[in-house]
């Protein structure tokens, strides 16, 4: 199980938001790419980052710190947020060099797109299944669709797709522990690599999601709140 600690951007900083909602954001670090660093040191080979601003507006907006710290850092950057159109995704990947690039709302409303994505770049695009009681959310998590998880994920997954980020929203900052459940459905339903995110607290919620069988996990606010140990975890893989 891999595990990636979390760097979400608003405004050029470093921030983690309660819920999905941006009402209610707390800011971490002004240099997104010091952050980035200091998971470096701590062992981390992955990183994943999200262009929240971009998510929201569907417009690239923290493209260039997010290329400075695929550059600088030297590690695998798994990022997402905003990338709605070939031209912007091969920037991504062929440009500034990040190892996967995450559709989600354009994965929702633009199918073609994705499979055409999923056909060029293969692994290094993986589907952002973001959900709220059991239904996919759009847009920065501001609108529902009518889509459920695990059908929507079966769906990507017949367009090639072999990697999904799945987010149980309800949990998304709020330390209260992984939804192991519906993380164990999405996997054992779709045999994709799922990567759990949402709802991690402590080092004992790491360990708890790896029975779920997902291939990795993001921790952002546990990290930054000193909940969990990311070099320890680490470790532990």
């Amino acid at each position: 199980m891999i595990i990636l600690p979390a760097i979400d951007l608003i405004g050029g900083k470093c921030v983690r938001l309660r819920q999905g909602r941006y009402d209610d954001v707390t800011v971490y670090n002004d240099s997104p790419i010091d952050q980035a660093f200091m998971f470096k040191e701590a062992g981390a080979t992955w990183i994943h980052v999200v262009d929240l601003d971009a998510a929201k507006s569907g417009v690239p907006e923290n493209h260039e710190i997010i290329k400075e710290i695929s550059v600088k850092t030297g590690l695998k950057v798994d990022t997402g947020g905003g990338i709605r159109n070939m031209d912007t995704l091969a920037k991504w990947i062929e440009e500034y060099g990040v190892s996967r690039a995450v559709l989600g709302t354009a994965a929702v409303k633009d199918p073609e797109f994705t499979r055409r994505a999923i056909e060029r770049f293969g692994d290094k695009v993986a589907i952002g299944i973001d959900a709220h009681s059991g239904f996919v959310s759009v847009d920065g998590w501001t609108s529902d669709s009518e889509l459920k998880a695990v059908d929507f994920a079966l769906k990507c997954k017949e367009i090639g797709a072999k990697t999904v980020v799945f987010t149980d929203i309800a949990r998304d900052g709020m330390l209260t522990g992984p939804a192991v459940e519906a993380t164990k459905e999405m996997v054992e339903a779709t045999g994709l690599d799922v990567i759990a995110s949402g709802g991690i607290g402590s080092n004992e919620d790491v360990e708890l999601i790896r029975t779920s069988g997902c291939a990795g996990v993001i921790i952002g606010k546990a990290i930054y709140e000193g909940k969990v140990d990311l070099a320890k975890c680490l470790q532990n893989v």
